[in-house]
């Protein structure tokens, strides 16, 4: 047996089987301690048998331990003889790594039940959330065990632990249901009681807590089927469009954070009731929650004052958060419900990040990947499975059309496409209605379409009327004057030919647009020093996040905002803060993942970098 290397990780070397006993492959990973060799070995994608999902009851997850101390479970002596035991047969979700170990895998013979989840990713269903139905026999004069002991007695897989709080009711559900009741479970903790078979009634709810939108996804933790989603904007904006001005106004008055707290669980609330009625489900039955958020957004939601994250050093009230109770978010849900928050990685990659790398299997593709979650704040993850980078970029409001003088946000009439047929100017509405303004993925359209056409320069300025007559006569009287400023005309309004009344783009708001993009390109271009590598090295680029969702890759290469590749490379990776959420309601393991995600990235502070300036400049002009 080999010795573990004391930093809280141990090696596993698995070898697969084929049915003649040949060895199919060999795969040495590493894990934290106490991970089971099941989850350990679905993370890094080797199949084992399993029907349960990982919980024992199924006893199909059958492994033989070839070197190392793994002592058998109680379980175990229900799945092998003595014998087997003895040769090291084990059932792998009970197989807790806390010295390294060699395993045998036997071949399947099931399929493991999963959801595809996340950037095509499989997870295997297996939530914290768990019911068993039982049938008890009736007290007598010769069996008088206690209410709490005749429930567990019956219930062989799960070592349970019981609140006061779990019991309250027991006596009463119990003989109005004849005994015949279901337990329900997080993870070893009794929450509650049911009559009658409720087995087929377990659900969850997923949240994206952003700074601008939260989203809500209602699961059913039986199937992985999402089965209702929605969205609103977060209800603190008054108090600002980004965390610097909410944490702001926290330390301006005393007051504040009860009323931002209370703003945010109003939002949870609301998407919580609007889900569950959309669904036709009782949101009692809403046993588990899960939140992805920006370190602001989640201390704001806690209650937790987040001035320290506003001023160097940028520090946070916690990286990973204890267990928490469903009823602090705010919600209406199960009343011993619990909630899952995502860990952080620092003040400014926040639980919304690490959801996303998860999601997106930033520690499991061996591919060189770039993650860009375009936004306020972006932030950036950089990976080849086996070393993880990320840092966070000021991109500014920008991209979110705040400080863009037509901007507004993307709803119904926010110009979102720009393009260039037969040399005049077509541009896309969202729900194709008159345009009121532009929105994120209209403003970088716009401009690589400026730029593409010659009459923006590569350093940001409109060019002359002259130039712009002689490269686009039909698109020249578009640029014109107004209130001293440059300005180009994207759509007129009812009096054609008058700026006052059209959606325009401004020299200013071409300047803002720079600065963003040179924000997250140099956040990239510095990643891809530290990384000593090139940027035709990279794989794949993920635009993460809704905004990333509708930015045309072509425009964003165009631009400057990610790496001149094959717009083939950059794909669209969807709210995956959101998908992570409900991948740690889904299972257990993922859970167990996203917070080794702590240790496994290496965070990369911009704001003390020397060179960043320099760099930054450089940045500055579209490229040629």
């Amino acid at each position: 047996m080999q010795e573990h290397d004391g930093t809280g990780r141990v090696k596993l070397s698995f070898r697969s089987l084929e049915t003649d006993g040949s060895v199919s492959s060999e795969r040495v990973i590493t894990v934290p301690t106490g991970v089971s060799a099941f989850d350990a070995a679905s993370w890094n994608g080797i199949a084992i048998d399993s029907t349960c999902g990982g919980y024992g009851t199924c006893k199909k997850c059958k492994i033989q331990v070839t070197s190392g101390d793994v002592p058998p479970a109680k379980l175990d002596s229900r799945a092998f003889t003595q014998e087997e035991i003895a040769k090291g047969w084990r059932l792998a979700c009970l197989v807790r790594t806390v010295t390294d170990v060699s395993i045998d895998v036997p071949p399947l013979t099931t399929r493991p039940k999963a959801a595809t989840v996340g950037v095509g990713r499989q997870v295997i269903l297996r939530p914290a959330v768990q019911k068993r139905y039982v049938e008890l026999p009736e007290p007598t004069l010769h069996d008088q065990r206690t209410d709490i002991v005749r429930l567990l007695d019956a219930i062989e897989d799960i070592e349970a632990t019981v609140s006061l709080d779990s019991m309250r009711n027991l006596p009463r559900v119990l003989r109005a249901a004849d005994f015949k009741v279901t337990a329900v479970f997080i993870d070893q903790a009794l929450i509650d009681v049911e009559p009658g078979d409720t087995t087929a009634v377990r659900y969850g709810v997923a949240y994206d807590l952003g700074t601008t939108t939260v989203v809500a996804t209602l699961l059913d933790l039986n199937t992985g089927v999402p089965l209702a989603v929605k969205s609103m904007l977060n209800k603190q904006q008054p108090f600002g469009a980004d965390v610097i001005t909410r944490i702001s106004a926290t330390m301006m008055d005393p007051t504040a954070l009860d009323r931002l707290r209370s703003l945010a669980q109003a939002t949870l609330a609301e998407l919580t009731k609007e889900v569950c009625e959309e669904a036709g489900i009782n949101p009692l039955h809403v046993y588990e929650v899960a939140l992805a958020g920006n370190a602001t957004m989640t201390q704001l939601v806690l209650g937790i004052d987040p001035e320290p994250l506003g001023v160097a050093p940028f520090i946070m009230a916690s990286a990973d958060y204890p267990d928490v109770e469903a009823i602090e978010l705010g919600i209406s849900i199960h009343p011993r419900a619990k909630a899952v928050i995502l860990p952080s990685l620092g003040a400014y990659v926040g639980g919304d990040i690490v959801a996303g790398a998860l999601a997106s299997g930033m520690d499991r593709d061996k591919r060189l990947r770039l993650f860009i979650d375009v936004g306020t704040n972006c932030e950036i993850i950089l990976g080849n499975g086996e070393k993880i980078l990320a840092t966070a970029a000021p991109a500014g409001p920008a991209f979110e059309a705040a400080s863009i003088k037509c901007g507004v946000r993307a709803a119904s009439g926010a110009i979102e496409t720009v393009k260039i047929v037969d040399g005049n100017l077509v541009i896309g509405t969202i729900e194709d209605t008159p345009a009121i303004g532009i929105c994120g993925s209209g403003l970088v359209d716009a401009c690589a379409v400026l730029v593409q056409l010659g009459l923006l320069d590569h350093s940001g300025r409109f060019v002359t009327a002259e130039i712009a007559a002689e490269i686009s006569p039909l698109l020249a009287p578009r640029l014109l004057e107004r209130e001293g400023e440059r300005v180009f005309v994207l759509t007129w309004g009812a009096n054609v030919g008058d700026p006052s009344d059209a959606v325009f783009l401004t020299q200013r708001d071409v300047r803002e647009l720079q600065f963003a993009k040179a924000a997250i390109a140099t956040g990239w271009a510095l990643l891809l020093e530290e990384f000593d590598v090139e940027e035709r090295d990279i794989q794949q680029v993920l635009l993460a996040g809704s905004f990333g969702s509708y930015l045309s890759p072509a425009s964003a290469i165009k631009i400057g905002l990610v790496p001149k590749l094959s717009v083939l490379r950059i794909v669209s990776a969807g709210n995956v803060a959101g998908e992570g959420a409900k991948m740690v309601l889904l299972s257990a393991q993922e859970r167990h993942g996203a917070s080794a995600l702590l240790e496994e990235i290496d965070y990369v502070e911009l704001s003390d970098r020397a060179d960043f300036n320099d760099k930054f400049v450089t940045r500055l002009s579209f490229p040629s």
